[in-house]
């Protein structure tokens, strides 16, 4: 397939002026990465989209299940091919993006990460109003020149972008700390919340992963979901688990995901760590656990936490991004700590682990807290009203120039 390819059956073109304001909103959604967090929250936006009777169009690269769990949706899905480092291959990412924005015509392009940030403004360069979200920043993953100049790229960048979306105040202000001058929209991360769930009484999660079949019934089981990189701290976990292991040798910790840095983590890790690997459903993980835990680095707000208070269980993460806005009032003490500390870290999960109490408390406020502030139906609501606006914004200004 070409590198804008269909892989669904084509919507006819949109009409424009007077006719267009009758169509339902279209929105193209151009994604890079298409995994983790970011495939999580593009997919539950889809499916509330769709459901509001949006016209929804994605466009990501072939890799992975995100083109195919988007079009059994029933979006309208393309093949864009991009990496998700910088390079050279920008330039041909960002004409193909062009060349796609220009055969949909969409109302509203959003544009997900950095790399397909950078694609979508440059290739679009404000003739369509665009929505970035950054799902954390791309500077903060970086270095030296690297990171001078992606900083320089989201100051310049601004001027093409009809809003930033951000999904805490913690990542809005890191934003405005490098100089980015943005029209800004605050929308916190959400979760399905009939999916994530706690367990049923009498439901044993343990008893359905072969991964703890040989796990005494009663062993503190500590779980991290995340991508196995730098960003997300599973190196300073395992350090902290030494110590921990020490003091509680029948527990057991379970990373859940894959990636760059999983040989390394694999060498490192003593014999009381399980990998996991990739999972399609992570809930049953997140039931077995009696803590959860997300060293990051940085962050805008992960889904990893939320995703677990959902599921009634107590939390431990960094206090990075948005780490801090997405716990119940009064948890900070037990559940946040520095990030790259990995004693603070043990200190944390231990004390948790030794106080079944205070975890069944902190998990049932967690469970609570999610289920009122961070349901992705809210969310999604949001996130539509923030395209009303963009696209309401060029379509006033379009009813201008035909009637001059």
């Amino acid at each position: 397939m070409s590198g804008s390819e269909r892989v669904q059956p084509q919507f006819p073109a949109a009409e424009t002026g007077t006719e267009r304001e009758a169509e339902p909103l279209h929105v193209l959604h151009l994604v890079q990465p298409v995994d983790g967090g970011v495939a999580r929250v593009v997919v539950d936006l889809v499916r509330h989209q769709l459901l509001d009777g949006m016209r929804v169009s994605v466009a990501c690269p072939r890799a992975g299940r995100l083109g195919a769990e988007l079009a059994r949706l029933g979006a309208d899905t393309y093949v864009w091919e991009a990496t998700r480092a910088p390079g050279p291959s920008l330039v041909g990412e960002s004409v193909r993006a062009g060349r796609l924005v220009r055969r949909l015509g969409p109302d509203v392009v959003h544009a997900h990460s950095a790399k397909a940030g950078v694609a979508a403004r440059v290739a679009v360069r404000g003739r369509v109003p665009t929505v970035f979200q950054p799902h954390a920043w791309s500077f903060e993953a970086v270095t030296g020149a690297v990171a001078l100049a992606s900083r320089l790229w989201e100051r310049v960048a601004v001027r093409w972008t009809a809003r930033v979306v951000c999904v805490s105040e913690g990542e809005r202000r890191t934003g405005e700390r490098a100089g980015v001058r943005a029209r800004w929209s605050v929308v916190p991360n959400g979760v399905d919340l009939e999916r994530y769930r706690p367990r049923r009484d009498g439901e044993d999660p343990r008893a359905a992963l072969p991964a703890l079949a040989h796990l005494a019934p009663n062993a503190p089981l500590v779980v991290c979901v995340g991508r196995l990189c730098r960003q997300k701290g599973q190196d300073v976990l395992l350090d902290a688990w030494r110590e921990l292991g020490r003091e509680l040798p029948g527990a057991r910790l379970v990373l859940v995901g894959d990636g760059p840095d999983e040989q390394a983590l694999r060498a490192a890790a003593p014999g009381s760590v399980v990998f996991a690997g990739a999972v399609e459903d992570v809930t049953a993980w997140y039931r077995a656990a009696d803590v959860v835990v997300l060293p990051s680095r940085w962050e805008g707000m992960a889904l990893a936490p939320l995703e677990a208070m959902a599921c009634q269980k107590p939390v431990v993460v960094t206090d990075v991004g948005g780490s801090s806005q997405s716990l119940p009032p009064g948890h900070a003490p037990f559940c946040l700590v520095p990030p790259d500390s990995p004693q603070a870290l043990a200190r944390a999960v231990g004390a948790l682990l030794r106080d079944a109490p205070l975890r069944d408390a902190l998990g049932h406020q967690g469970h609570q807290h999610v289920s009122t502030t961070h349901d992705v139906r809210q969310t999604a609501g949001t996130i539509a009203d923030v395209y009303r606006e963009v696209a309401g914004a060029r379509r006033s200004e379009y009813r201008e120039a035909i009637h001059q």
